[in-house]
């Protein structure tokens, strides 16, 4: 195992930038015809070696190549800054064939190049186009080729969410601080509930999965539906009223065990209503445990953090509350074949470790497949420009033929001031051409003047 390296430079004028890292090597090394007593070796991703020494370079110490210089700053950025959330105006954005993303992010003083890869961007739920505000994640990387850094984006939203997401943290922090996420205000979940009350819309596909998965694993249950809407301005009061209804039911029979609140996923605006700061008192107030089970497994909503227990998806929340006789039959199963158990377990963790290393391994060629396709991207960028400009030279070259011709023409002629003289259906060259007698046709570039000489004249 490597340890964690670090860099000093030595104040002496005679001593190279120093970088200490444990590792095995040889006692010394040749590098460039001199002896080289290396300290460590380190293999950086992109391919850059560091050598630790002692000994100065004979010709000047401080010698450092453009592609050293490089692999030098792109191991302190992306070291440093390999977690960033930012927000800025989106500009220049491309999308090449190859399906990955390139834009440049800006605000009123300054602006970064962005890339976002295919295999990311496929997930974005939207396209950004220039002048869009957005807020980006991602790490600092450095193109070597161009020796400029750039913003690699791992996700992409409108700003507007940015204004939604303080509101929610404020609510958060209060609730927090009032004590509603404890864990000792949580109520236990009953086992095996018979009945189970269910705060939704009736026309939700959530409602009919959480119908299904009861039926499958536990029939015996009964399911009290308690309607609510769970979008728009009017569903927290309905949610809470939902609530509400359900914990009146404790006087009367039967007695709800459980409460499922939840809906299906969507955006940040569709799921706002579970974010409400009276639906988190009603859920904290209620004297039922509250299971939630909001949107999706990444949506998360206050109404998670104040409920007893959240679950992933509406879905998942039935399934966590419902026992599955299939699964006590394999937990007495287990008891039977403990050995077994065992080498399954020994075998899993063999297993989670070659996934590990292939994981590795597939991480190291997806970023080497960026960059040949990041190259191939600017290849073909330029090829672009160079046609257009070929192209642009041959039309202007075109173009200057075209003049060369209309001037060289008898009407470019004419128009420069030159006349035709015609008598008798032919050019006269020279005055002796013309008859004295018949008349003659004077031809200007905007017209024709009859005339007829004279002896005096000529």
């Amino acid at each position: 195992m490597y340890a964690r390296s670090f860099a000093k430079r030595v104040l002496s004028n005679r001593s190279q930038i120093v970088i200490l890292e444990l590792a095995p090597l040889p006692a010394q090394m040749i590098y460039n015809n001199f002896t080289i007593k290396p300290t460590s070796l380190r293999r950086i991703s992109c391919g850059f070696f560091i050598w630790t020494c002692w000994q100065k370079f004979m010709n000047d110490e401080r010698l450092i190549s453009v592609s050293q210089l490089t692999g030098l700053i792109k191991i302190i950025l992306e070291e440093n800054f390999d977690d960033l959330l930012i927000i800025g105006e989106v500009s220049n954005f491309k999308a090449y064939p190859s399906g990955h993303w390139y834009f440049s992010l800006k605000d009123e003083d300054a602006v970064i190049s962005c890339t976002m890869w295919k295999s990311v961007n496929y997930y974005a739920k939207v396209t950004p186009t220039d002048g869009m505000k957005v807020i980006i994640t991602g790490r600092l990387t450095v193109y070597p080729p161009r020796g400029n850094y750039q913003v690699e984006v791992r996700s992409i939203k409108p700003a507007g969410e940015g204004e939604l997401f303080v509101a929610f943290e404020k609510l958060k922090h209060k609730l927090s601080a009032e004590g509603l996420f404890e864990p000792e205000h949580k109520k236990p979940i009953p086992t095996m509930p018979m009945h189970i009350g269910i705060v939704t819309s009736p026309q939700a596909a959530a409602l009919q999965d959480m119908i299904s998965v009861a039926k499958r694993r536990f029939p015996l249950a009964e399911l009290i539906i308690s309607p609510c809407q769970v979008q728009g301005a009017e569903a927290p009061r309905s949610i809470i009223a939902a609530i509400k209804e359900l914990n009146t039911l404790l006087d009367r029979k039967p007695v709800c065990e459980v409460i499922i609140i939840g809906r299906g996923g969507g955006s940040i605006e569709d799921l706002w209503a579970f974010n409400d700061e009276g639906v988190a008192r009603a859920i904290f107030a209620s004297a039922i445990p509250v299971v939630s089970g909001v949107g999706h497994q990444t949506d998360t909503t206050i109404a998670d953090f104040v409920a007893d227990l959240r679950a992933p998806t509406p879905t998942a929340a039935m399934e966590l509350i419902t026992p599955n006789g299939d699964d006590l039959l394999q937990e007495f199963a287990a008891f039977r074949e403990n050995w077994f158990q065992q080498i399954y377990n020994q075998q899993l963790d063999n297993y989670d470790a070659v996934i590990k290393s292939m994981r590795s391994i597939q991480s190291s060629a997806q970023r080497l497949l960026n960059y040949g396709s990041q190259r191939l991207d600017h290849a073909m960028y330029k090829f672009q420009e160079k046609s257009r400009n070929y192209m642009q030279t041959r039309q202007n070259l075109l173009a200057l033929l075209h003049n060369k011709i209309i001037n060289a023409s008898p009407e470019g002629i004419l128009k420069k001031g030159f006349v035709l003289v015609e008598q008798a259906g032919k050019f006269a060259k020279r005055s002796v051409d013309l008859s004295r007698t018949e008349p003659f046709t004077i031809t200007f570039f905007d017209g024709k003047v009859r005339a007829r000489t004279s002896e005096e004249e000529r």
